[in-house]
């Protein structure tokens, strides 16, 4: 098996974690681990499902039966990340509000993702995956 097909995910995973909490601790000015979760720049999910279509498309070509797959759970993954969870963000603020006085510990209300966020996890994946690729086909050989 091509290992090429395990890392790439991984490496877009941790790619797209590092960035994130790095400029997380930039905005914030501090080590910002309480940050860490759903929301945010670079979108990982953006980042993991993409980099598995590209990783596919590059070692297999664009001909190859799995990429619509790999494609088509991107899209619902993308489209969660920057619709769905953006609604349940939205909610969790109302709550939130309504609740201020009877709960210790309030909702989670970062949630979902903009389109720049979403944009740049897609192409953080994709570039795990051509440096994947090209590890595996020029590097390694």
């Amino acid at each position: 098996m091509d290992l090429s097909y395990l890392i790439t995910p991984f490496l877009a995973w941790l790619v797209a974690g590092c960035a994130k909490f790095a400029i997380n601790t930039i905005r914030a000015k501090r080590l910002a681990f309480d940050l860490i979760g759903y929301g945010g720049m670079p979108s990982n999910h953006s980042s993991i499902v993409s980099s598995a279509a590209a990783i596919i498309a590059f070692n297999e070509g664009l001909q190859e039966p799995a990429l619509v797959v790999a494609l088509a759970l991107a899209f619902i993954v993308i489209l969660d990340a920057s619709s769905l969870r953006q609604q349940v963000s939205k909610h969790a603020k109302a709550i939130n509000v309504l609740n201020k006085d009877k709960v210790e510990k309030p909702l989670r209300e970062r949630m979902g993702h903009t389109r720049l966020e979403v944009l740049a996890g897609i192409v953080t994946g994709i570039a795990s995956a051509w440096f994947v690729h090209y590890l595996f086909t020029f590097c390694l050989m």
